[in-house]
């Protein structure tokens, strides 16, 4: 009976954690009695979430420090040499597996790998970085910004920004074209999208795009929590006090996490705080408890006010338990998120190069006090809860495997 299963190999770019939570989120979803489940990611993550169950394959991404040094700097995320590593790596673990479909999260050499072995390959993005997406792209925090300013530097990034996303876009070009494949073309939104098939982790409502081809699909948005313990703090925390939750996550200014505690013990909150190993604070206020990582689902629902780098897979989590999110921003993916949270009315966002502690506590004090942050964030939570990303997704792959 095994053998007559279908396999499915999802494969997510551990540079963060959010690509290997999503990962995790969808591989659940499959039933081991009709797939045979196969996970690949760069194990650093996976103390985090084992996912039990699935078989797991390691594989190599760059380091974490390294992408997010290429995004500080606006350089392309890989170059060729890297992305050929990458190709030659994917289609070893291909050949090994031998599945039905592949399914990635931000590994962008599946866009060479699997059709050069005719292999039918759905990509995971958010809209916002679908070439249909109707929005605009904010300048991030770049070298040249903290010279001009945002307001000249947005100008000037809304006028260079075709030949930005050109050159980012060029190595896996080059790479494509080394495999007799065309060209994905000069968006970096096709590149970072492209697939088959291509699945948003997004509700639909948040990001505005213009009418979608029959290959692309919203499965909604992807909930995911580490599982990791419960810190033995946890029953100490104070019942009188509102409870903020600090998280700047795998991908955040984690060097801003002293600031911002030093900040928030001003307010008359209690603070918890997760770190995701990135920086050792020594003494921390008496405001505030501490962990490495945190069950952020159990965090998010003890907590009247999230604080995070203002990605997807944080944000998302706040809004589907009604908490308003701050986002304290520095690359254009934490941003242009953040847009679409704002535009919900569930939160706020400041630019990591720029944020002060007046500002982050004015923020904060914003949403513990005003009550339409709370009341947007459960409307969205409300329609969250209305939206299986899981049994879409599952829906997806009987489709596309009969």
């Amino acid at each position: 009976m095994a053998s007559t299963r279908k396999a499915v190999l999802l494969v997510a770019e551990a540079v963060t954690l959010a690509h290997y939570g999503r990962i995790a989120t969808l591989s659940r979803a499959l039933p081991a009695s009709k797939y045979r489940v196969i996970v690949a990611a760069d194990p650093r993550f996976r103390a985090l979430d084992a996912i039990p169950g699935v078989d797991f394959h390691p594989i190599w991404s760059i380091p974490s420090s390294q992408f997010s040094q290429a995004l500080a700097l606006g350089r392309p995320l890989y170059d060729a040499p890297t992305l050929m590593r990458y190709v030659e790596e994917d289609l070893a673990l291909i050949d090994a597996i031998r599945p039905d479909l592949v399914v990635g999260d931000f590994r962008l050499s599946l866009a060479i790998s699997a059709p050069v072995r005719n292999v039918p390959y759905a990509s995971v993005a958010n809209a916002y970085w679908s070439p249909y997406a109707d929005i605009a792209y904010p300048v991030p925090d770049l070298p040249f910004t903290r010279l001009t300013g945002i307001g000249l530097g947005q100008a000037l990034f809304d006028l260079l920004r075709p030949l930005a996303f050109a050159l980012h876009a060029r190595p896996l070009n080059q790479i494509r074209r080394h495999f007799g494949l065309q060209s994905l073309g000069n968006d970096l939104r096709a590149v970072y999208s492209w697939g088959n098939y291509t699945l948003y982790a997004d509700a639909p409502e948040l990001i505005p795009t213009r009418p979608l081809p029959a290959n692309h699909r919203h499965l909604g948005p992807l909930l995911w929590s580490a599982r990791a313990p419960l810190p033995e703090w946890w029953g100490r925390l104070a019942e009188d006090k509102p409870v903020v939750l600090l998280t700047l996550g795998s991908s955040g200014r984690a060097d801003l996490l002293p600031m911002a505690l030093a900040a928030l013990s001003e307010l008359p909150i209690t603070v918890i705080a997760a770190t995701a190993g990135k920086t050792d604070l020594g003494d921390v206020p008496a405001n505030a408890f501490v962990a490495d990582y945190l069950p952020l689902d159990l965090a998010v629902q003890r907590s009247r006010v999230v604080i995070c780098n203002g990605g997807s897979l944080m944000t998302y989590l706040a809004m589907a338990s009604g908490v308003p999110v701050l986002g304290i921003c520095s690359n254009m993916d934490q941003m242009l998120n953040m847009n679409a949270v704002k535009n919900t009315g569930a939160g706020l966002s400041l630019r990591a190069a720029l944020v002060l502690p007046a500002q982050l506590k004015e923020a904060v004090r914003s949403l513990l006090d005003t009550p339409t942050y709370a009341a947007a964030a459960g409307q969205a939570g409300k329609r969250f809860r209305q939206v299986d990303a899981g049994q879409r997704f599952l829906e997806f792959v009987a489709e596309v495997l009969g």
